[in-house]
């Protein structure tokens, strides 16, 4: 890209976003670079992806591993990608995002002041290594507060709101301007790059039909501005997709209340159970993909079986709190009396929380395959209704090391234009059984981080 024009008025970069994009836009700032967010949603910084994530962000290599004493690189980060997708993790952005993981996670807490802490006192299905960060209350609002928080203190950002982003036009020399329309009229903006963070598609029930088939019955639970706008404009361009089919599901979200009950309590011990009172799988496999699982098997309406060790443990977590404090939670002295709570015929509840026992004290194999159990369910139990959800689609628009957007006709960047987030291909493979904690905010960070980066060694 050349320098700057002298006829040029516009800001040097357009985030179209303000959940992930956010970062972009403050990493492109502290280079120098002008920015203008636009986001349609007025109630950005407690009700989008961002805000509604779990706040779990990847740092393979951080100085808080270090300090903790653990071993961990990008290269074993990515043993891990390639092994939970099955080998199809993207081969490009995989290895971008973990290189650029820990060095990502340290600006945010340095340059962004972000309360960072590694999470130690339980793993998530497919990290070998502790590399999960997150701020107190391990929730995203937490996290995009803080964020949004720097946004509003750098005079080089300016956020338009409540406003979309609905066309991008480009000529010989790539981006030129966009158009963005707010409050029922259009505007022109010149500019000489745009960072896509619009999300996914999730929100556009015929979009999930089309490509998200297997999860289409389920509730969705994200943010309304998810249309796939990314995945319109990037068409008029011309630009390539790449692992449309891949998702971030969840089955843990507690009715009626809609809060998340969260995987910690499956990590910790906990057991799912359809409304007979039988397992149907192997919960630790992973929350995403399980939440397929519970349409399949369950019917779509399961509960998690937890106990008290494991609820004092989950505390932690301030969706877990809120989950609690709406009354999700329900106590039973015994398995007979839980069965009566929860609907359940007793001798088939108690033949399978015995099972599971034996399993989590070594006496058998599981029937589902099941090995990690942090300790066996004593009573008194607790029970919470839980039904799957879709948080997110994991595809979108190609991207390469460095988020530029990729031509379909020979796959070369379109100059100026950049995706992150769940409005790029992802780093989940297909479907949702790839999903790692953390494959949803990495994207959507991290390749925000990148495209700043490289647009500002472009315009230098």
């Amino acid at each position: 890209m050349s320098g700057h024009d002298e006829t040029f008025e516009g800001p040097d970069l357009v985030v179209a976003g303000a959940g992930g994009g956010l970062v972009g836009a403050l990493r492109a700032a502290s280079l120098g670079l002008s920015v203008l967010v636009v986001e349609s949603n007025e109630h950005y910084a407690t009700s989008n992806n961002t805000a509604m994530s779990t706040a779990m962000l990847p740092g393979a290599g951080s100085r808080w591993q270090r300090e903790a004493g653990l071993a961990d690189s990008p290269e074993r980060y990515v043993d891990d990608l390639v092994a939970k997708t099955k080998g199809e993790a993207d081969p490009v952005v995989a290895p971008a995002l973990a290189q650029v993981s820990a060095r990502l996670v340290e600006w945010m807490a340095d340059d962004l002041g972000l309360p960072f802490s590694l999470v130690t006192d339980f793993g998530y299905p497919g990290h070998s290594q502790y590399r999960c960060h997150t701020v107190p209350g391990r929730i995203g609002r937490n996290l995009l507060r803080e964020v949004v928080r720097a946004v509003h203190e750098h005079e080089l950002i300016d956020v338009m709101v409540p406003a979309r982003l609905v066309d991008v036009v480009v000529d010989g020399d790539g981006v030129r301007e966009v158009v963005i329309s707010s409050g029922g009229r259009e505007e022109r903006v010149p500019t000489r790059a745009v960072l896509l963070a619009t999300n996914g598609f999730a929100a556009d029930p015929e979009l999930v039909a089309r490509h998200l088939p297997e999860i289409a019955g389920a509730v969705y639970h994200g943010s309304d501005s998810s249309r796939g706008d990314a995945l319109r404009i990037g068409a008029a361009l011309g630009a390539d997709t790449a692992y449309l089919d891949a998702y971030q599901g969840h089955a843990a979200l507690a009715m009626p209340a809609a809060t998340l009950a969260g995987w910690a309590t499956v990590m910790h011990g906990a057991v799912l159970v359809d409304v007979e009172g039988r397992r149907f799988g192997d919960e630790t496999t992973g929350y995403s993909e399980y939440a397929a699982q519970v349409l399949r098997h369950a019917d779509g309406a399961a509960w998690i079986v937890l106990d008290r060790r494991i609820h004092d443990a989950c505390q932690e977590f301030q969706d877990f709190r809120d989950t609690v404090e709406a009354g999700a939670v329900r106590w039973a002295d015994d398995v007979a009396a839980l069965a009566g709570e929860i609907g359940a015929d007793p001798d088939v509840l108690a033949r399978t929380l015995e099972h599971a026992r034996g399993s989590a004290e070594n006496r058998h194999d599981d029937d589902f395959g099941r090995t990690a159990w942090e300790a066996p369910l004593t009573a008194p139990y607790a029970a919470i209704s839980v039904r799957p959800a879709l948080f997110h689609t994991q595809g979108g628009l190609r991207v390469d090391a460095r988020a530029r957007v990729l031509s379909a006709a020979d796959g070369a960047p379109i100059p100026g234009l950049y995706a992150s987030g769940g409005a790029a291909a992802g780093i989940s493979g297909h479907g949702a059984g790839g999903y790692l904690a953390g494959n949803g905010l990495l994207p959507a960070f991290g390749l925000a981080f990148l495209a700043a980066e490289h647009l500002a060694e472009a315009r230098a």
